[in-house]
């Protein structure tokens, strides 16, 4: 049937893996994520020996840890990139699965680390959070559902994800962790409006977010006292954004230089979520529009690509991957600048973490594969033939 309607495409049935796989991956994007990953191995090397010091290790061990972290997730976006669609899929409904236990699982098996949020289990050598694994999963999963819902007689895929979604939300803000809960949601909402939904009810979701945030800042004095910094006018230097804010000042448009700054003296953080705070002091504007062009483009291209798909799912799912990597790089840049509140949330392959960085290797790792070139004619062919 699908001959009839899109005719043959000639496919070479005996091309080897690797060079198949490199003649369909979109090589603008993957250069750019390698790009990331050596900004972030740059930045590590002056923002985390002073923590190394504090805590008493050689200058380089989280410089050593994070290439470890970094060569594991670089190996899974390849092997994970590699893969057709329907593999992705069917591993990512087994990988959501392990996750959504895991993250249930928490409250009695996980651990807070002295940060008054229990995100991780302790494994000894390093820690696991279960929703840096979920995000990538969830939203394969749940672009399989609204896309199943898009069949004649197919099953109600949207009430579907929309009752997983809102499990998800609920256990993450019970963390508490609202970055991770507002990430989750916005990308699973980008897929539901793609995927058709009414705009009526989109704006009866952002309303119920609005709600549910008043909720959160009655009850939580965690959710409370973030949300008052942000919006009190005068910025405490001593507190993390207030050294953020300052190094950024400091920067300049080409920086104080190599090894010259002082932020990463100071906060505790320097090289997981203020990050960037240290790219701008040492390099200045010009390494930070750097690596704002590196994901934009990232993203761009990988819209661009899924626009010529026709099947919904990979459309779906590769839509949500490629909004919520952006959204994750703009929350984590848009906090050390004081656009939101503090998140703790991470700077894409740019940020140390463990979990965080592998997670975010097997997300692209997704989103490449979805993004790959496949035997097919564009999408405006489709219509043209409709309308005939």
């Amino acid at each position: 049937m699908t001959e009839m309607v899109y005719g043959t495409v000639p496919v070479r049935d005996s091309e080897p893996i690797l060079p198949k796989w490199w003649r369909t991956i979109d090589k603008w994007s993957l250069s750019c994520i390698l790009i990331l990953f050596a900004i972030g191995i740059l930045l590590g090397l002056a923002a985390s020996p002073p923590l190394a010091e504090r805590n008493g290790f050689d200058p380089f061990h989280y410089v050593q840890r994070q290439a470890v972290f970094g060569f594991a997730a670089l190996g899974a976006m390849f092997i994970t990139s590699m893969m057709a669609p329907a593999t992705v899929r069917r591993l990512a409904i087994l990988g959501f699965l392990v996750s959504f236990v895991a993250l249930a699982l928490l409250p009695f098996f996980g651990t807070d680390f002295g940060k008054g949020a229990v995100r991780w289990y302790s494994l000894g050598f390093a820690s696991l959070q279960p929703s840096e694994f979920l995000k990538p999963t969830f939203l394969a999963v749940a672009a399989w559902m609204i896309a199943a819902a898009q069949d004649i007689g197919g099953p109600p895929g949207r009430l579907w994800s929309f009752c997983l979604v809102t499990a998800i939300v609920l256990m993450l803000a019970m963390q508490p962790d609202f970055g991770q809960a507002c990430l989750v949601l916005f990308g699973w909402g980008v897929m539901y409006f793609v995927g058709g939904a009414p705009m009526v009810l989109l704006i009866g979701m952002a309303g119920l977010v609005v709600l549910g945030g008043m909720v959160a800042y009655n009850n939580s004095e965690h959710f409370a006292r973030r949300i008052d910094g942000f919006l009190d006018p005068d910025i405490d230097p001593t507190t993390q954004i207030g050294y953020a804010t300052n190094a950024i000042q400091e920067g300049g448009f080409l920086g104080v230089g190599v090894g010259e700054g002082q932020v990463k003296w100071s906060l505790p953080d320097a090289h997981t979520d203020f990050i960037i705070a240290v790219a701008a002091e040492e390099y200045g504007l010009v390494l930070v529009l750097l690596i704002i062009c590196l994901y934009a483009l990232v993203v761009v291209r990988s819209l661009l690509r899924l626009m010529k798909e026709r099947d919904p799912f990979i459309r779906l799912a590769g839509t949500g991957l490629a909004c919520m990597f952006g959204v994750q790089a703009m929350i984590n840049m848009g906090v050390a600048v004081r656009l939101l509140p503090a998140k703790g949330m991470t700077l894409p392959f740019v940020s140390y973490g463990g979990s965080s960085l592998i997670a975010m290797g097997i997300t692209v790792g997704m989103l490449l594969a979805f993004t790959r070139t496949r035997p097919q004619g564009e999408i405006g062919d489709l219509l043209r033939g409709r309308l005939r």
